[in-house]
Parts: C-alpha cells; sequence; structure tokens
C-alpha cells in the first residue's frame, strides 16, 4: 500500500479521545481535554479525554461491581476462552485502523505498526485465551483424613499503567492476562499515546466482554496515574514505564492499601561482542537494528555496545555503512524503517543526552541532529559515539532514543564487570563461538533475559522482565498469570 494511500486515510480517520468506562464513550466529569499532537507532523490531530481523580473513583465503582457480581469471572473457563479468541480475531479485522492509529500517535512506521504491533497484540490476547482452560489447580499430598486444595483466583480490580513506546503490546501484556484470570481492568494509557487503547475497548466489548469489565482512562500519570495507584479499592497495578514513576507508584501503594504493584521498567542494556564472533556481518546488522528499531525508543535497546579491541576498527566500519539505511522517514511511507519521537518533550531530552555526550569528549561518528525539521514532526538522526567511558551521562542513563555507545574491551570479564555497572538490568547480549564464554557470561550478566548469538528473539511463550531497577515479576508466558491471581489454599476435614 503506498504512503499516499495512507495519507488519504490519515486525513479522514476518526479520531475519538473520549474516554470508555462501563461499555460507553463517555468525556472526562471535569469536561477538560488536553491536544492530542502527531510527532509525524507536529498537528493536532483531536482533543482526549483529562481523566483525573473524580474519574478514577467513578470507575473504580464500576470495576468493582462487574467483579462482585462476577458477570466475567463467574464465566466458565471455555465462555472467556470463546470470547477472548474473538477478542484477538477482531483485532485481526481491524488492523489496518488499529496500525494507522499508532503511527499516528507515537511516530513508529507504519511498516511496523503493521507487521510488529497489531499481530503481536492479538497473538498475546490469543496466547492467554487458549491458556484459560490449560491452566489446573492443585490438590496437596497431605494425609488421608484431610484435603488440601491449591486454587487460583483472580485479584479483582487490576489497573494497567502503559507506556507510549509500544501502545498496543504493552497494554496486551497486562490486560490479556489479567483478563483471562477473571479480573476486571482499568487501562491507563500513556497521554501521548492514548488512542489504540480506546479502541481496543471498543473491539473488546464487541467480542464479548462484559460492559464494566474493561475500561480505559486516558489522562496524565500525575492525575489519573496517581489516584489508580492511591486508590484503596485497587488491589493490583501492572506498570511498565521509568524506574522513577515506579518507584512513585510503588511509594503510592504502601500509602494506600499496600496493593501489589509490578513494574517493568528501564533499561540501559549492553550488548558485548567477541572477536571470535561466528558472524560479524550478522551481529553488526543486529547491534543497528536492535538500537535504532522504533527509533531507540525501546526499554530493551542495546544501547551500550562492547566491542573486543582487535575487531573495532572493522566492526565500527560496517556499522557506518548501515547507517544511511536508517534515516528517518515520514512514518506513513511504508518504505520507511525510522520515524519520528514521540514528542517535542523526548525530542528534546533525546537531544539534551547528545550534546551532553559531546561536552563530556566522546566521539560523535554519526548522527546527532535533527532530521526532517520541514515536516514539522519530531526526527533524530541515528546517532553513534565513540570513544565513550563509564561516567558519561550517555552511558549511564537511559536515552530512549537513537543513541548507541560504543566500548572496547580485551578480556571478557573485564566487558561483563561493565556491562553489570549499571541500575539496570533488562537484557543483554553476548556474540561469541565459544560455547563455555557464552555460557559463562550468560550465568554472569544481571539481566531477566540474555541473549547468545542473537539480540531481540521474541516470542509470547517466554517471560520478559527484568533484575535490578528493571522491575519486578515478568509480562508473558505462563509467569504473567501468577501477577492477576490470589493463591488460596482449601483444608477440608474428610476425618
Amino acid at each position: 500500500m503506498s504512503n499516499g494511500i495512507w495519507h488519504e486515510r490519515a486525513a479522514t480517520i476518526k479520531i475519538d479521545g473520549r474516554a470508555f468506562i462501563n461499555g460507553e464513550r463517555v468525556p472526562a466529569k471535569s469536561g477538560a481535554t488536553f491536544d492530542n499532537i502527531s510527532p509525524v507532523n507536529g498537528k493536532k490531530i483531536g482533543d482526549t479525554a483529562r481523566c483525573d481523580s473524580a474519574d478514577v473513583d467513578a470507575t473504580v465503582l464500576i470495576a468493582r461491581a462487574a467483579f462482585d457480581d462476577r458477570r466475567w469471572a463467574g464465566k466458565s473457563p471455555s465462555e472467556r476462552k470463546k470470547v477472548m479468541l474473538k477478542f484477538a480475531e477482531l483485532i485481526r479485522v481491524h488492523g489496518d485502523e488499529l496500525a494507522l492509529l499508532e503511527t499516528l500517535d507515537m511516530g513508529k512506521p507504519i511498516k511496523y505498526s503493521l507487521s510488529v504491533d497489531v499481530p503481536s497484540t492479538a497473538r498475546c490476547v490469543q496466547w492467554y485465551a487458549e491458556a484459560i482452560d490449560k491452566v489446573y489447580d492443585e490438590i496437596a499430598p497431605t494425609n488421608d483424613q484431610t484435603l488440601a486444595l491449591i486454587t487460583r483466583e483472580p485479584v479483582g480490580v487490576v489497573a494497567a499503567i502503559v507506556p507510549w513506546n509500544y501502545p498496543m503490546i504493552m497494554a496486551s501484556w497486562k490486560i490479556a492476562p489479567a483478563l483471562a484470570m477473571g479480573n476486571s481492568v482499568i487501562l491507563k494509557p500513556s497521554e501521548k499515546s492514548p488512542l489504540t487503547a480506546l479502541r481496543l475497548a471498543e473491539i473488546a466489548l464487541e467480542a464479548g466482554i462484559p460492559a464494566g469489565v474493561f475500561n480505559v482512562l486516558p489522562g496524565f500519570g500525575h492525575e489519573a496515574g496517581s489516584a489508580l495507584a492511591l486508590h484503596n479499592d485497587v488491589d493490583c497495578i501492572g506498570f511498565t514505564g521509568s524506574t522513577r514513576i515506579g518507584k512513585k507508584i510503588m511509594e503510592y501503594a504502601g500509602q494506600s492499601n499496600l496493593k501489589r504493584v509490578w513494574t517493568e521498567l528501564g533499561g540501559k542494556s549492553p550488548n558485548i561482542v567477541c572477536a571470535d564472533c561466528p558472524n560479524l556481518d550478522e551481529a553488526v546488522e543486529s547491534a543497528i537494528g536492535s538500537i535504532y528499531f522504533n527509533q531507540g525508543e525501546s526499554c530493551n535497546a542495546p544501547s551500550r555496545l562492547f566491542i573486543e579491541e582487535s575487531i573495532k576498527d572493522e566492526f565500527i566500519a560496517k556499522a557506518l555503512a548501515l547507517i544511511p539505511s536508517f534515516v528517518p522517514g515520514d512514518p506513513l511511507d511504508p518504505n520507511t524503517v525510522m520515524g519520528a519521537i514521540v514528542d517535542h518533550i523526548q525530542l528534546n531530552s533525546v537531544m539534551g543526552f547528545i550534546d551532553s555526550g559531546k561536552a563530556e569528549g566522546a566521539t560523535l561518528l554519526a548522527g546527532g541532529h535533527q532530521s526532517r525539521t520541514e515536516s514539522g514532526g519530531y526526527y533524530v538522526e541515528p546517532t553513534i559515539f565513540a570513544d565513550v567511558n563509564p561516567s558519561m551521562k550517555i552511558v549511564r542513563e537511559e536515552i530512549f532514543g537513537p543513541v548507541l555507545s560504543i566500548m572496547t574491551f580485551t578480556h571478557l570479564d573485564h566487558a561483563i564487570r561493565e556491562a553489570n555497572n549499571t541500575a539496570y538490568g533488562l537484557q543483554a547480549g553476548v556474540w561469541t563461538s565459544d560455547i563455555r564464554k557464552a555460557h559463562h557470561a550468560a550465568r554472569s550478566l544481571r539481566a531477566g533475559t540474555v541473549h547468545v548469538n542473537q539480540y531481540d528473539n521474541d516470542d509470547m511463550t517466554v517471560p520478559f522482565g527484568g533484575y535490578k531497577q528493571s522491575g519486578n515479576g515478568r509480562d508473558k508466558s505462563l509467569h504473567a498469570l501468577d501477577k492477576y491471581t490470589e493463591l488460596k489454599t482449601t483444608w477440608i476435614n474428610l476425618a
């Protein structure tokens, strides 16, 4: 499909930024809205409801009533499965619309909204739907005079607070397991990218999820988000976002009802390439492709690259040769592989990091400037720094933009020590032909996921989450069900 067609669709698509509560689109109780600005061209595409504590209070009451009367939790596993399978299928049916909303809202290329975000979201919902009637409870091995049952029960009202970089995918990682287990859900999307979350709720209702079970409250984190975290009748928070905000949500949980808080937070992922890497071209393509995918706006982006000294020059030459392939383009052009930064605030943040790299003495090998300024949108060139050291800001802090920092090493253990020298622990990579070195690195790297001779492989069957200040708990896989269920032990006297 040509970019002309996508621009035509963008000009006519209906943008509805109202909240979705109890099965209906409604304005915020205050009537307040905020502008939805597309990073594609910096222009307003609609108004979004600015929900606050009043909307949170009303929606929690609705979600609690839906949970207590068991309109969803009380359905048999096969019934919930049927509805959620239809939900997944309808996501695919509405895929073009969802992909366009995603691209207009946060700037990612339509190419990837179509090929990654929509199918991944549908796959997640389908996967948890299929798991519903395959998760069994337990009977403990007690004596003949007692029966001890161990059963899962839904936790209750779940608030899912998700970021702007993968709005649909991150939402599905929370809502799919939570709904599968019979909870009521209140989704608070980022104010920067609320549109697909709101549309997903309408699609869920169409699929048969009862009104009041799945609600969406757009709004700002310090208003709607904090109100959810502080609410005494919210039982659980599933949060993906920055470490700073994750800490605040945990504080709010402690100040209120000690609700459980599951966090997937920031990252500063290391990628170690040894001289005995089995395929240097593949390692280069992976390193460059992974850092620039989604404009570098990925928590797991391998932003710290460690190259063994003896292959540094060859690696860098190959990397620089790939840079023209990632020049930012029109996100509505199906050929574009790197789109726009989500908004002017994030654009300024990324440029501030680039300026700090220059000021602290790092060598700028590529990029370092804004791009496509004539479009009115927010674009940054793919950027590479060399000659960096661990004390530099670009090495220590999460940038969330297309900026790569290159360091060298002569001994693997030194690279591992530096790789672990961070507050984060989300992902890591190592490239080597020596299985002993690979296993040693994988065991030594403090990260929730370690990639060996690849980076970014992904599947619903494996858990995703981090060590240290990259969060707690895991999204995806059956492990995610633990976050949204209570374990109950029931003792029965048979004597």
